[in-house]
């Protein structure tokens, strides 16, 4: 169960690291990331990062790029935050966008099949 301070936390970490990316730091590549969720742990000694690309064929390149910068983002969020420990970053693709569209998919073919079946069942009365 997440606490309302870690969720705070999240929020306020995912729209900071937004800005570092966007503004701050110059690596190619990091600009291409689009931020849709931060998990610290409890303790703050480690968090999540999980983004999303427009461009997928660009993964490798991207994830490189971030995991680069993530010891200057982190010390970039240690001069802003007000938090006696900043969490070691770890940037994670996040799928679930892909995945969401083949659920999405297999539920309309379902749903074809459903509504065929019932027209042939009609046909047949």
């Amino acid at each position: 169960m997440v606490t309302y301070r870690i969720d705070r936390i999240n929020k306020e970490f995912l729209r900071a690291i937004s800005d570092i990316l966007q503004v701050r730091i110059k690596k190619e590549g990091v600009k291409d990331a689009i931020l849709t969720k931060v998990t610290a742990s409890k303790d703050l000694s480690y968090a999540k990062v999980f983004y999303t690309l427009i461009d997928t064929g660009r993964k490798e390149e991207v994830q490189k790029a971030l995991d680069s910068a993530a010891g200057q983002i982190r010390s970039v969020l240690g001069k802003e935050m007000h938090l006696r420990t900043i969490p070691e970053l770890h940037f994670v693709y996040d799928d679930s966008e892909i995945k969401a569209r083949a659920m999405e998919e297999l539920l309309d073919k379902v749903a074809a099949m459903d509504a065929e079946k019932k027209s042939s069942e009609e046909g047949v009365e």
